[in-house]
């Protein structure tokens, strides 16, 4: 079952999003023009004066690595998506460029005056790799309120307790215990350890919390000490140190001790974006918030899978939720590419300039649609024919810019 396809009017306005047979149908009888491929919108060829919509609400689940999208209408999922960021290329591109431009400063070149470390950053500063998480996720919320009547924003608004989670026997004094003391524990654990056992991967298994080095021997609860395990693999390794249980496999328990000591990075990254991303968001439109437990509970009590989109579905009060789709629209975040202005070399000179103006109004990964060679992506070129590379071949044939017709422009983003 695919997504619901957006429909507007020829007023571009939002009417109801409609199954992907009926859009066929609509295409079919020239009543209606593809707009835009993704997500995938059609246009009527007349105007609707009153329309009677059913408002949508826009559900997210965001995460580190991974956030979560989901369109609801009436109890009926029609619409997911999972995005993708890339805050890791992010920190990696910044860190290059400030190693290149340290070895030139530090080069036996003319003096440069040191800057005055005066310098202060704005009140709800976050570093780009985090930011970039922000300005994605409302980018695509605000392309949804164009193709769709959205008339609220559900998030999931967790604040990982980090210090529960690095030592979960705290208590008294010491720290007033909330309410989700050892959720947290556990869902942080699921996902550093895959929602599998840590020691034989077995999946889709009743899982138990298992001390890496064993209590009795002076393991702590810390945890850095703590691991998933299933019944069989708990018992089997009772109170044996780790190295004695899997000396038989170096190679897992290399990997164990070194995805042990990993930090609390994305509990972290969802920390420091949840409350700068909710209120962005409502300059948007209104906007309620979940927890983490309620998403959870209402996944496991409609029996659902875990899937980012679904669990974004998931976020809030519901009673009922009904699937109409199973296949969600995959989103890779890559970037527009021209920030940069020159590729650089291992000495930190320019080797090329990149063009950040288009070409006749193209700029290369555009899609279009070719009078005959059907959609494919565009290679502008400043003189002569463009190449055309249909969607499904390589290599790319030459064809004429007044041939070819825009169904998409590139925006940053790789679409699966």
């Amino acid at each position: 079952m695919q997504n619901y396809v957006f429909v507007i009017d020829a007023n571009k306005q939002p009417l109801n999003p409609i199954a992907p047979k009926k859009a066929r149908r609509l295409l079919d009888k020239g009543k209606a023009a593809v707009f835009r491929m993704y997500p995938f919108t059609i246009i009527l060829k007349t105007a609707i004066e009153y329309p009677i919509v059913s408002p949508c609400q826009v559900k997210i689940d965001p995460g580190s690595q991974m956030t979560g999208f989901a369109l609801v209408q009436n109890g009926h999922v029609i619409w997911g998506m999972e995005l993708e960021h890339r805050g890791g290329l992010i920190k990696k591109k910044l860190e290059s460029r400030r190693a290149v431009r340290r070895g030139r400063r530090n080069r036996n070149t003319r003096y440069r005056k040191p800057r005055f470390l005066n310098r202060r950053r704005p009140q709800g500063w976050l570093p780009p790799s985090l930011e970039h998480r922000i300005l994605t996720t409302q980018t695509w919320v605000k392309r949804l309120i164009k193709f769709c009547p959205i008339n609220e924003i559900w998030v999931e608004r967790v604040k990982f307790d980090t210090q529960k989670m690095q030592n979960p026997e705290i208590s008294g004094v010491e720290y007033q215990q909330g309410e989700l003391a050892g959720y947290e524990v556990r869902e942080y654990l699921l996902e550093k350890w895959g929602r599998e056992c840590t020691y034989c991967g077995k999946q889709n298994t009743p899982l138990q919390i298992e001390h890496i080095h064993p209590s009795s021997k002076g393991g702590t609860n810390r945890v850095s000490n703590l691991c998933l395990a299933c019944e069989k693999c708990n018992i089997r390794k009772g109170d044996k140190s780790i190295e004695d249980f899997l000396k038989k496999k170096p190679d897992l328990l290399k990997k164990i001790k070194s995805l042990a000591k990993q930090p609390l990075k994305d509990a972290a990254v969802v920390n420091a974006t949840c409350n700068k991303l909710v209120k962005v968001l409502r300059t948007l439109k209104p906007v309620v918030t979940g927890t983490g437990a309620q998403t959870k509970y209402n996944r496991t009590k409609l029996r659902l899978p875990k899937q980012h989109w679904i669990d974004a579905a998931c976020v809030g009060g519901i009673e009922t939720l009904i699937l109409k789709i199973s296949q969600p629209l995959l989103v890779t975040c890559k970037g527009q590419g021209g920030r940069q202005k020159a590729a650089l070399n291992k000495y930190g000179y320019p080797t090329r300039h990149n063009p950040l103006k288009p070409i006749k109004g193209w700029t290369t990964g555009d899609l279009a649609k070719h009078q005959k060679l059907g959609i494919g992506k565009v290679t502008p070129r400043s003189k002569g024919s463009f190449g055309f590379t249909p969607l499904g071949t390589k290599g790319y044939k030459s064809c004429k810019p007044q041939d070819i017709s825009a169904i998409h422009r590139k925006d940053g983003y790789i679409y699966g």
